[in-house]
Formats: C-alpha cells, sequence, structure tokens
C-alpha cells in the first residue's frame, strides 16, 4: 500500500500503531477477548492510548490526502479504508474498556455513605410520627446504625473527600486512576466521532449504579397509578423512607454522578458532561420524583395533610439543592417537575383543610354520647388542630388570603356566623384555625339537641368546649396563634354551660327549700302546715334521689372541672337543706313517722353529691343519715 507523503515520514510508526491495534482486536483473538488492556500493566495501556493516536494522526492525514487527490489517486480511497477499519476496531476496543472500567469502579454507594449528614438536623420526624419505619428494604436493615455510621465517617473522613456546597456533599465515586483512565478514553473516542456510544455505555454502566443505591435505599419502581392504589396506612410508612431517600438521592448520589461527568467529561466540554449526566440520572430522578407528583394529585382526605405537609417541606428544602444539582438547560424537565410538584403539594394542603372544615361542619353523627361526655369528633378536631399548629410556619406561607371581614357565611342557617372584625390582626392561619372551632362548637350545639334532658345538653356543650380550651391551653403555638381574646371567650361559654346546667337541674330542687306555701293563717290559729311541709319534704327526697340516681351517670371526665362542679353545686344545696331543716325539723319530729319525711342528713347530701358525674350508677336509695 502506497501511503501519503506526509505518512510515508512515519511509516514504521503508523504501522507499529497498527499492529498494537489489531493484536488487541477481540473479534480476531482469543487472548484479546480474555484480557482487557487497561487491567494489564500500566505501559501496555499507554501503548495503546499512543497507538490510537498514531491512527488518529493517520486517518486525518489520509483524510486531507483523500480530499486533495480525489478522483485523482485510487490508492488514498484504499489507504482511507484500511485507516477507518483500524480506527473501527481501536473504538470497539477502547469501548468493551470504557465498559469494563465502568463496571469495576460501579457499585452502589457504601452504606455507611448512604445517609445525608445533614439530615439529623433537618429530617428529624415530627412528634406525630410515633414510631420510625420498619418496612425499609433487606439490604438497608438498620438505618439508625448506618446513620450513625455515617456521621462517624463524616467526622473522622479527610476533608478532601467531600467538597461541600450549602447541604451538598459530593462523594469520590471512583478512584483517580480510573477517572484519567475513562477521561483518556472518553477523548479518544468523542475525537473519532463516537460520542453517542460513550455516553450510553456510560449512561447504561451508571444508571444500573444508581438503580443499585435506590434499591439500598428501599426506593420502588412504581408508576403513578400504582402510588395511588395503594392504601394510605401502606403509603404513610413509604412517605417517611422517600423523605429521607430524597435529601441523599440529590444531596448526595445525583451531586456525585455530576462531578463524576465533570470529572471524566471536562475535556470536552460541558454540553458533553451534561448530557452524560443527564443520561444517567433523568430516569432515576423521574423515577424518584414520580413519586411525589403521584402523592401530590391523590385523592384528599384529611389524615393525608400532615404527610403531604411534611414532603411540602422536605421538598421545599430540598428545592435550592436541585436546583443547585440540575443546573443545565438540559435538565430543565427536572427542575420543572420538583417545582410543580411543589405547588401542588401546597395547593393539596390548601384544599384538605378547606375539605376539613367542611367535613366538621358536616359531620352526621345524631346518637348522643353516653353521659353527656366528650364526643369522638371533638376530640379528633382538637387533636388535629394541634398537630396542625406544628406546621405553622409552612401553613402561614400556604394561606396567603385573609378571609374578608364580616360573617363569613350569611343568611344560612346551616352554618355559623363568626364576625371577623373582633379578630382583626390575626393571622389567615389563625383564624383558619379558629374558624375550624367555631364550626366545631356550631356542631356541637346542633348535636346536644338530640339530647331530652336538657341539664345533660348543658352538660355536653360544657365538657366539650372545656376540653377544647383545655386543648389550646396545653400547646404554647395553638394559644398564640388563637389568643387569650378567643380563649377567654371560648372559657365564658363553657362556663355559661355550666350555669346553665345548674339552673336546669337545681332551680326545682332548691324551689321545694323554699318558705312560700307552708305557712297559713286564720281566725282561730296561725303558724306552719304540718301537711304542707311534710309534702315538701317527700317532694324534695323525691326530686334529689332521682338527680342523684340520672346524675351519678353522667361523666365529667376531667378531674378538676368534676370538683368544681360539685363544689358549685353543694355551696348552693347545701346550705339551703341546712336553714331548711332548722327552721322546721321541730315541726316534723313533733309528729308521727319524721322519718319518712326528713330521709337525709346535711352530712348525706354532701357524700350523695360525691357521686355525681363519676360516669357509673350508684344504689338506688341513697345512705341514710344516723338514727
Amino acid at each position: 500500500m502506497e501511503l501519503p507523503e506526509n505518512l510515508n515520514k512515519d511509516s514504521n510508526g503508523y504501522e507499529s500503531a497498527e499492529k498494537i491495534i489489531l493484536r488487541w482486536d477481540s473479534t480476531a483473538s482469543e487472548d484479546a477477548r480474555e484480557r482487557m488492556i487497561f487491567e494489564t500493566d500500566r505501559q501496555e495501556a499507554d501503548l495503546y492510548l499512543q497507538a490510537v493516536d498514531e491512527i488518529q494522526r493517520s486517518l486525518s492525514s489520509v483524510s486531507i490526502s483523500t480530499s486533495s487527490n480525489a478522483g485523482k489517486n485510487a490508492n488514498a480511497v484504499d489507504d482511507q479504508s484500511k485507516v477507518n477499519t483500524t480506527i473501527q476496531i481501536a473504538m470497539a476496543r477502547l469501548e468493551d474498556e470504557f465498559r469494563n472500567i465502568l463496571i469495576t469502579h460501579s457499585s452502589a454507594l457504601e452504606t455507611d455513605s448512604l445517609f445525608d449528614p445533614s439530615s439529623s438536623s433537618i429530617s428529624t420526624p415530627s412528634h406525630h410520627e410515633l414510631e420510625e419505619d420498619d418496612t425499609l428494604s433487606n439490604d438497608d436493615s438498620s438505618h439508625h446504625d448506618l446513620l450513625q455510621l455515617q456521621l462517624q465517617h463524616c467526622e473522622s473522613s479527610d476533608s478532601s473527600t467531600y467538597r461541600s456546597t450549602s447541604s451538598i456533599r459530593e462523594v469520590d465515586l471512583m478512584p483517580s486512576e480510573a477517572i484519567c483512565d475513562l477521561q483518556a478514553i472518553a477523548m479518544r473516542m468523542i475525537s473519532s466521532g463516537y460520542l453517542r456510544e460513550c455516553i450510553q455505555v456510560y449512561g447504561s454502566v451508571r444508571k444500573s449504579a444508581i438503580d443499585s443505591s435506590f434499591r439500598k435505599l428501599g426506593i420502588e419502581k412504581l408508576s403513578i397509578g400504582d402510588v395511588q392504589r395503594l392504601e394510605w396506612e401502606a403509603l404513610e410508612s413509604k412517605i417517611r423512607r422517600w423523605i429521607r431517600a430524597a435529601k441523599v438521592c440529590v444531596r448526595i448520589l445525583f451531586a456525585s454522578e455530576k462531578k463524576l461527568c465533570e470529572q471524566i467529561f471536562e475535556c470536552v466540554g460541558t454540553d458533553i458532561d451534561d448530557a452524560c449526566f443527564m443520561e444517567t440520572v433523568k430516569g432515576p430522578a423521574i423515577q424518584l420524583f414520580n413519586f411525589a407528583e403521584a402523592i401530590s394529585i391523590s385523592r384528599r382526605s384529611p389524615e393525608k395533610l400532615f404527610k403531604i405537609l411534611d414532603l411540602h417541606d422536605a421538598l421545599m428544602d430540598l428545592l435550592p439543592d436541585i436546583e443547585a444539582v440540575f443546573d443545565s438547560k438540559s435538565s430543565d424537565s427536572i427542575r420543572v417537575q420538583a417545582a410543580e410538584i411543589l405547588s401542588r403539594l401546597a395547593e393539596a394542603a390548601r384544599g384538605i383543610l378547606s375539605e376539613f372544615e367542611s367535613a366538621v361542619l358536616r359531620e352526621p353523627s345524631r346518637v348522643p354520647v353516653p353521659g353527656g361526655t366528650i364526643h369522638p369528633l371533638t376530640r379528633y378536631v382538637m387533636n388535629y388542630i394541634s398537630l396542625i399548629s406544628d406546621y405553622k410556619q409552612t401553613l402561614i406561607e400556604l394561606i396567603m388570603s385573609k378571609p374578608s371581614t364580616g360573617s363569613r357565611y350569611s343568611g344560612d342557617q346551616t352554618t355559623p356566623d363568626m364576625e371577623f372584625a373582633e379578630l382583626e390582626g390575626k393571622t389567615p392561619l389563625a383564624l383558619h384555625l379558629i374558624w375550624i372551632i367555631v364550626v366545631l362548637q356550631f356542631n356541637l350545639d346542633g348535636k346536644s339537641k338530640h339530647y331530652r334532658d336538657a341539664s345533660l345538653a348543658h352538660l355536653f356543650i360544657m365538657n366539650n368546649v372545656h376540653y377544647i380550651v383545655q386543648k389550646v391551653k396545653g400547646s404554647p403555638e395553638l394559644r398564640e396563634m388563637i389568643g387569650d381574646d378567643y380563649l377567654r371567650k371560648l372559657t365564658g361559654k363553657f362556663r355559661q354551660a355550666a350555669t346553665s346546667y345548674q339552673r336546669a337541674t337545681w332551680v326545682s330542687v332548691l324551689y321545694c327549700l323554699r318558705d312560700e306555701g307552708l305557712h297559713v293563717s286564720g281566725s282561730f290559729s296561725s303558724g306552719v302546715s304540718k301537711s304542707a311541709l311534710r309534702e315538701r319534704f317527700k317532694t324534695f327526697n323525691a326530686m334529689f334521689e332521682e338527680v342523684h340516681r340520672t346524675q351519678a351517670t353522667w361523666l365529667i371526665p376531667d378531674t378538676q372541672l368534676r370538683e368544681e362542679l360539685r363544689i358549685s353545686i353543694s355551696e348552693k344545696l347545701i346550705p339551703a337543706y341546712r336553714s331548711f331543716l332548722g327552721r322546721f325539723r321541730s315541726h316534723i319530729e313533733s309528729g308521727r313517722h319524721p322519718e319518712n319525711y326528713i330521709k337525709y342528713s346535711v352530712e348525706d347530701l354532701e357524700t350523695a353529691v360525691l357521686d355525681f358525674f363519676e360516669g357509673y350508677p350508684v344504689s338506688q336509695h341513697l345512705r341514710k343519715r344516723s338514727q
């Protein structure tokens, strides 16, 4: 073969290079198929790279010669064909070497590197997460142990292992020697027009490594439809796992992949390293964020609010890191997806709050709770509101529009009125929470009407509003938002209910202890009518026994409130009975069978009052006074 003039000057170099390339042609040599160049001694790898460089120079020279002698020199065309064949053999070999180096050094991150060292301060579960997720994958057998290992690793490792940018922690995924070899191969493949092959091999191997890391993190391959078909109880643990995993993926896994792409392809331009990065992580990133997207568009219900807020807070916290890691034009779609999911999570939270208000208002149960105790709806709503206050900052940001002044609803008998003028200066979130309490009271007022006994209806309202007050007082965040003014209004309501109860129960009882109707006067005598007095004592005894029998089965769960109401009853009943007994005892005792009329001593009544509101039946007959 007649070589071009400029190649003739170094024909020995070209021929030597060609021999090296052909010696490592895996299609023609069993030895070449069984051995990898870059796993032999360093000199062999360097010689092969030099041979590729020589062939590339020859290809360039042949191309120039062929172009300048087009149609004149058939040998030039043959020469180009021969050099092209050699370069194709070389590129096929380099592709295999590139893949082998990647596979050799590609694996899931070490387990003690899978947990974000910054997560110890930002991913602590809120108090309503009563237990840690115990459903992690088998590979991730002990989250707490691994987290401790990671923290120890961060404290003891050389500072060069991580390049910290805010909360991002970039791990060195490969040793520097392997990176140098990959860089050298990539330069030669790309300069020979094998960019697509290089990117495809790189992406394929590295995606497998990411998939392995995903499995260690417990990230499952679930479509949006798969997620939406899961029961909420199963999703709750998956959300906890996803929050932890997402922080690791963005701040460690994806950030480290980006760094590796930059290290290998920085010599050939940012567009190429961006392309390799997206080839590697776009699929896994979409898989990761699809889970949060599925939650954001799932059917809304009150129990989902707090996990949705957890997801929202986690994604909001991650958003700057997502923008830093996916900062190129080619990764716009990832940034847009994350921002859109965040927006939908916010909208879902707002929608759930609104729907919760409606659900509280329309809660349909009509069966009165026994004994006038705290209704399950009251407990549920106030526990829910207490948890809402834990997310105060997030919800303040989400609830942007303040309700208009004046009644929230007007002209509708089935909804309560609320004057916002008296709540001037409250945050939109505070107004939402107060409104929920107003709606709850409105519902409770309706439920109280199902009691046939007016006294029990008042006791029911007293118990439930008192519970609301205690829950507000027990949460510093909730009390701060609700405010002492509205708290005093609530306190006034349950005290008014207590007063109404006493009036409904005891006015008629105490009416028996009045003097009116007992005195008679006439032309022959004047004084106390014994028959009227006997009837008065009999009526009092019967009424008190009925109240005692009935109201001992009623329940005031709060010990202090129960005692306060008993004291209030005693302060009215005992002095009135003592005075009545003192004035009229002699008139009864001077007659026949006084024990049939004066059945109880003052001490008997004091003891009987202690039976009230305990929630269980008592003996039909009161313990009588000592004879």
